[in-house]
């Protein structure tokens, strides 16, 4: 299983690192275009910053914050856990480690996460089950975990190109699937 899993996280980060930078580009303007689908006023979403060849949600971040969506980033904190702080535009982030831009403004705590009504995910690929398969470094475990703990069930999206929507991801027994795949294509319902 952990090899299936290696072999596929190798082969699709390396299909993501090919892609041209005009097609990347054109990927996150598709990608921003369904934060209407998203969520609406006044409702939370617990996003994130791309970082490298990752489906870019520079300008989704933005669509939200127009339409009135309360923007939360993570933060990494040293054990891999994410603290969460509120989005405040393009300038009002700053560099931090592993190449990752981090909100500059309070945080929030880890528990900010469960006040969502919609948290998305990075991801590699996703099956039609909703099965996700993370970058392995358990940051999104600990989210996902978190929510469970509190008993709220946000609705969680992985946003991913379109060629990442595969037939089946391997999985293991603590995978919780995700509800959508969103692709610059559209919002794709799971499970």
């Amino acid at each position: 299983m952990h090899n299936e899993k290696s072999d596929l996280r190798t082969r699709l980060l390396t299909e993501r690192r090919a892609l041209p930078a005009e097609g990347r580009a054109a990927a996150a303007l598709a990608l921003a275009g369904h934060a209407g689908e998203l969520a609406g006023p006044g409702a939370t979403v617990a996003a994130y910053v791309s970082v490298g060849a990752e489906p870019g949600t520079g300008p989704l971040l933005d669509a939200l914050r127009a339409r009135g969506v309360r923007v939360l980033l993570p933060v990494l904190l040293p054990d891999n856990d994410l603290d969460w702080a509120e989005y405040a535009g393009p300038g009002e982030l700053a560099p931090a480690g592993r190449g990752l831009l981090e909100p500059v403004g309070p945080r929030l705590g880890p528990e900010a996460v469960t006040r969502a009504s919609v948290v998305l995910l990075p991801g590699l690929a996703v099956d039609p089950g909703g099965l996700r398969l993370g970058r392995g470094g358990g940051s999104y475990d600990r989210v996902l975990a978190r929510l469970g703990r509190a008993g709220v069930r946000p609705v969680l999206a992985v946003l991913l190109y379109e060629h990442e929507v595969l037939d089946r991801v391997p999985a293991e027994p603590h995978d919780r699937p995700v509800d959508l795949a969103v692709t610059p294509s559209g919002v794709r319902q799971l499970g």
